[in-house]
C-alpha cells in the first residue's frame, strides 16, 4: 500500500434506498410491509470494503430530501469519507423496491427518473480526492449516459495521471439501459450492440474488469463466455475476474485459455441461497480488500467468495456485510450451518462487530421512572409534563457540555413528549419494556412484545430491569429466564439494542459474585445484550466485584459496549465517590442516575412547592456535578 494514500478506494455512481419486502416466498404486489435500507451498487461496495478496514470514498449525489439524509448519516456510521456526496436540489434521491420470491426470482422495481445520482458531472470530480486514492472504482450503469460517463471519463483520466488503479464494476442491468420494461428491473441480460459499443470504448481504460458471466457477455458482444473474453482481451489489457456464483470466481491475467475453468479458479463456499441481490457488491468489496493490499489473487478470491457468502444468506444488501473479524472467522472456521443466517455464532459477531454508533462513555440522566412518580401524582399528564422538564435538562446540558456524550431513560407510556422532544438531538437515549417492579418478569406494551417493540425508534435502547438473584429457585429462573430470552430475540430480529438492568432483591444476600453469576447464567442461554447497567459495587468489596463483572464479560461478549453504573436513590455525594471510582475502570463507560438528580426536584414540584424553572434549575445543578464527578 503506498501510504502517500489516505484513500483507498474511491467509488463513483449510484445512492439509493432500498426497501426490501419483509414477506418471503411472495409477489412483490402482494408485499406488505418493507424493510429500509441503504442502496446502490457502488454505495453497496463502499460499505462492504469499509468494513473489511479499507478506507473508502463515494463520489456521488443524493437529493435534498430525508432520503439522501438518511443515506448520508449511514455512510458517515459506517466510514465512508461523505465529503463528495452531493446534495442535488432539484431532485430526489433514488429508490429501489425489492423482493425474495424464491429461490431463483428476485424481483424489484427501479425508481430512478432523473435520480439525483444520474446527474454526477465532471465537475463532481475532484482531482485532490482522486490523487489521494489508491483507487478509482467504477460501474457500468454510470456509463450509460453522456453526462454520467463524462464523469467517470475524468476520473478515470485523472487516476492515470495519479498512479491510481481503475476498476469497473461491470453491473449490467437491461433496464437502466432503456432495454427491458419500466417494471422489469429483474432482468440480468438483453443482448445490445450499442451496450456493448459504449463498454468496450471504456475498458482500455481498465486494470482490472469484474463481472459475471452475463455481464462479460454484454461487454464482449457474445453469449459465448470465452469468446466474450477474448474480444475484451484484444482492447484490454486488465485482469479479468469472473463470477461463477456457487462455483465462487475465475480469474484471468493475460490470455485467455480454451475454457473458463483453465483460468485461476477460486471456488465458492457451500452455503444455501437465499437471497442473492447485492451479492455481487458484497463481492466487490471483499475483492477490493485483497486487491488493495497487494494480496495473492486466491487470498482476493477467497475473501470476495466469502463476503458474496454472506451476502446471499441474509436480507438486505450493505447491512448484511460481514465485518474483517467476522469474514476472517468464516474463512478460517467455516461453519456447520448450510443456512449461514441460522449460525448463531456468526449472527452474534456480525452484529457486534458491525453495530453502528461510537459511545466510548454515556452520561444519562433516567427519568424512566413510572411507580415512583406514579406514587407522586395519579395525574399522567402531569407526569408527563415533569418528564418534559427532564428533556429540557437533559437538551439544555448538551450546550454547556460539548465534546461529552449525553443520553437519557425515558419511558414510552409517561414520557412520549419527552421523547419526541429529544428525537432530533444528539442523544443517547433507552426506553424500558419491564413492568414496574415485576417478579417475575413481565413487559409493558401488551401480549405481543415484537408489536410492542416494532413501532419503536429503531435508535432506541431497549432497557430491561430483572430484579434477579443466581440462588433464586430454578422456576422462578425458569421463567424470567425465558422472557429474557424472548427479550433478546426480538430485539435482535427487529436491529434494536439491548442494555439488562441487573438488581438483587431487595433481602437478597450479595457477594462480590452475586451479580456476576447471574450475568454468566444470562450469557449460558445465548443472550448478549449490548450493555449491562449494573449498582455500583459496595464500597469493600469494590474490586473483586468489578474483575468479577470484567471476566464474565471477557469470556462470554469481548464486544460488549460496557457497564453503566445506577445510582438506586442514593445520596448525590455518595453517587458522585462512586463515579470518581468507576471512571477509573475501562470496562465502566459511564453511568443512568434518575432519583439521585430528580428525586428532591420531584416531591416539591409535583407538590406545586417549585416552579418549572426552579425544578429544571436543581435537576440540572445536580446532573451537572455528577458529570464532573466523572470526568474527574
Amino acid at each position: 500500500m503506498d501510504d502517500a494514500k489516505k484513500i483507498d478506494a474511491v467509488m463513483i455512481g449510484r445512492a439509493g434506498v432500498d426497501l426490501y419486502g419483509e414477506q418471503v416466498g411472495g409477489r412483490l404486489a402482494d408485499m406488505g410491509s418493507f424493510a429500509k435500507y441503504i442502496g446502490g451498487s457502488p454505495t453497496n461496495t463502499s460499505i462492504g470494503a469499509s468494513r473489511l478496514g479499507l478506507r473508502t470514498a463515494l463520489i456521488t449525489r443524493v437529493g435534498n430530501d430525508a432520503m439522501g439524509e438518511f443515506i448520508r448519516e449511514e455512510l458517515d456510521r459506517e466510514g465512508v469519507f461523505t465529503g463528495h456526496v452531493k446534495t442535488d436540489p432539484a431532485r430526489l434521491t433514488a429508490l429501489v423496491l425489492l423482493g425474495i420470491r424464491d429461490t431463483e426470482s428476485f424481483p424489484l422495481i427501479f425508481y430512478r427518473e432523473n435520480c439525483a445520482d444520474m446527474a454526477i458531472c465532471e465537475d463532481d470530480i475532484s482531482e485532490e480526492l482522486i490523487a489521494s486514492a489508491q483507487a478509482v472504482v467504477t460501474s457500468g450503469t454510470h456509463f450509460s449516459t453522456a453526462t454520467t460517463k463524462a464523469a467517470n471519463m475524468r476520473a478515470l483520466t485523472l487516476a492515470a495521471k495519479h498512479g491510481a488503479r481503475r476498476v469497473i464494476d461491470l453491473d449490467y442491468r437491461p433496464v437502466l439501459w432503456g432495454l427491458a420494461d419500466k417494471g422489469d428491473g429483474e432482468t440480468r441480460f438483453v443482448s445490445n450492440e450499442n451496450v456493448t459499443a459504449h463498454l468496450q470504448d471504456v475498458l482500455s481504460h481498465m486494470d482490472l474488469i469484474v463481472g459475471t458471466e452475463e455481464e462479460f457477455h454484454i461487454a464482449g458482444g457474445s453469449t459465448n463466455t470465452i469468446d466474450a473474453l477474448r474480444a475484451i482481451r484484444r482492447i484490454s489489457s486488465a485482469t479479468f475476474v469472473l463470477k461463477l456464483g456457487a462455483q465462487g470466481c475465475a480469474v484471468y491475467e493475460s490470455a485467455i485459455p480454451e475454457t473458463v475453468e483453465d483460468g485461476l479458479v477460486v471456488e465458492g463456499f457451500p452455503i444455501e441461497v437465499f437471497n442473492v441481490l447485492g451479492a455481487g457488491d458484497a463481492f466487490m468489496g471483499g475483492l477490493l480488500r485483497g486487491y488493495l493490499r497487494d494480496e495473492d489473487w486466491v487470498t482476493a478470491c477467497r475473501f470476495a467468495n466469502a463476503c458474496g457468502a454472506f451476502a446471499v444468506s441474509r436480507h438486505a444488501c450493505a447491512p448484511a456485510y460481514p465485518s474483517e473479524e467476522e469474514m476472517q472467522t468464516f474463512i478460517r472456521e467455516g461453519s456447520p450451518h448450510f443456512r449461514l443466517r441460522e449460525d448463531p455464532a456468526l449472527n452474534q459477531l456480525h452484529w457486534a462487530s458491525t453495530r453502528q454508533g461510537d459511545w466510548p462513555n454515556v452520561l444519562a440522566f433516567a427519568f424512566d421512572h413510572r411507580s415512583q412518580l406514579e406514587a407522586l401524582s395519579d395525574d399522567p399528564a402531569k407526569i408527563g409534563a415533569f418528564k418534559a422538564l427532564c428533556a429540557d435538562v437533559t437538551i439544555d446540558a448538551i450546550a454547556r457540555h460539548p465534546g461529552q456524550q449525553l443520553g437519557v431513560l425515558c419511558d414510552q407510556r409517561l414520557g412520549q413528549d419527552a421523547l419526541f422532544s429529544m428525537a432530533e438531538h444528539p442523544l443517547w437515549i433507552a426506553s424500558p419494556i419491564e413492568f414496574p417492579s415485576s417478579r417475575p418478569l413481565r413487559f409493558e406494551g401488551g401480549p405481543s412484545l415484537a408489536t410492542t417493540l416494532k413501532d419503536w425508534p429503531k435508535h432506541t435502547v431497549v432497557k430491561c430491569l430483572c430484579f434477579t438473584h443466581p440462588d433464586d429457585d430454578s422456576a422462578l429462573w425458569s421463567e424470567q429466564s425465558a422472557a429474557l430470552l424472548e427479550l433478546f430475540t426480538v430485539t435482535r430480529a427487529l436491529g434494536l439494542e439491548l442494555l439488562l438492568e441487573f438488581i438483587p432483591p431487595a433481602g437478597m444476600e450479595r457477594s462480590a459474585t452475586t451479580i456476576a453469576r447471574s450475568m454468566a447464567m444470562t450469557y449460558a442461554l445465548g443472550i448478549y445484550p449490548d450493555w449491562w447497567k449494573l449498582p455500583a459495587p459496595k464500597t469493600d468489596d469494590w474490586d473483586a466485584e468489578w474483575l468479577a463483572w470484567e471476566r464474565v464479560i471477557a469470556d462470554n461478549d469481548p464486544h460488549c459496549r460496557g457497564v453503566l453504573l445506577l445510582g438506586l436513590a442514593a445520596p448525590q455525594d455518595d453517587v458522585k465517590a462512586s463515579l470518581v471510582r468507576a471512571s477509573a475502570q475501562p470496562l465502566c463507560k459511564g453511568f443512568a442516575v434518575g432519583r439521585t438528580i430528580f428525586g428532591d426536584a420531584a416531591k416539591q414540584w409535583f407538590a406545586n412547592e417549585m416552579t418549572d424553572a426552579e425544578a429544571k434549575d436543581l435537576m440540572a445543578q445536580s446532573f451537572d456535578d455528577l458529570i464532573a464527578a466523572w470526568r474527574s
